[in-house]
């Protein structure tokens, strides 16, 4: 089905802020209009080129620069919402920024926008389990006046599943060092993780293969790895490849803390941990 416009030469012309009104340019993309002009007295060319530029100035895509995060839309996506501050700005009614490279620029929080811009392409406010920045994004959303966004954000139900519980990964490092050489000598170290997330010790048993001679212990919620004083290198890279698996699952650092103690007389022990998090939900048995 083909949708037809008119304009009467005086609206155009007398007028030519009309094509450039929300009203018009959600029209046009809701309606997949094309543009059919019939050239009867008083009709221009130019008429018919101001409507085709429109149309495509409503695809093509935008830069934002919201407080130094670059961000891709469309004029669509930025006039969803007509009386927010962001329609006004894209609508023609409210005076706009750019930066140095003809960005649009946002004196905003970069980081948040997303959820921001998330939401006016899906009109869905979709947030992550661990999401903890409310009071921030509440103060985005009032600053953009998207008024559904904001009901979102005040709505007293729960934006997740009462069902939700925290995994926990703790990942510790001990090393036992010589007091008295110089410099101080690493005589063992031993790399622990504990979880009660089965599927990550097995990972972890299954992917770092080439560190085996090195397991010392397997246990229902603890893998450790041991290494001697010519092994520290080993024990450093192991390390941080644990860090990059266990984060790549979804965890996210919650604390470190260093801890220090004398056991022995030529023996001091260094222990580091880090406590890594992350949102999961029940699932029935």
């Amino acid at each position: 089905m083909l949708s037809y416009v008119c304009f009467s030469p005086l609206e155009v012309f007398l007028k030519p802020g009309l094509l450039k009104t929300q009203h018009w340019s959600r029209w046009i993309m809701e309606t997949g209009a094309i543009w059919v002009l019939f050239f009867c007295p008083g009709w221009s060319a130019v008429t018919l080129s101001r409507l085709i530029t429109l149309q495509a100035q409503m695809t093509d895509p935008v830069t934002l620069n919201v407080g130094g995060h670059l961000y891709t839309t469309s004029l669509t996506t930025l006039t969803r919402y007509p009386d927010s501050m962001l329609g006004a700005m894209f609508g023609g009614d409210f005076p706009t920024a750019r930066d140095p490279q003809g960005n649009y620029f946002i004196d905003r929080d970069g980081p948040l926008f997303r959820y921001v811009l998330n939401f006016l392409r899906t009109s869905e406010l979709t947030l992550p389990l661990d999401f903890k920045e409310f009071d921030l994004l509440r103060k985005e959303a009032d600053f953009y006046q998207i008024e559904p966004l904001i009901q979102c954000l005040n709505d007293p139900k729960p934006l997740y599943p009462m069902d939700t519980f925290e995994e926990v990964v703790e990942l510790s490092s001990t090393r036992k060092l010589s007091k008295y050489s110089n410099p101080v000598a690493v005589i063992i170290t031993q790399l622990t993780i504990t979880t009660k997330v089965h599927s990550l010790l097995e990972g972890i048993s299954n992917y770092f293969t080439k560190w085996n001679k090195h397991m010392m212990d397997t246990r229902d919620c603890q893998v450790s790895f041991t290494f001697g004083p010519c092994d520290y290198h080993q024990e450093v890279s192991l390390r941080v490849h644990l860090m990059e698996y266990i984060t790549k699952q979804g965890f996210t650092i919650r604390n470190t803390r260093v801890h220090h103690m004398s056991e022995r007389a030529n023996e001091n022990t260094v222990e580091h941990n880090w406590t890594f998090c992350r949102l999961a939900r029940k699932t029935d048995d």
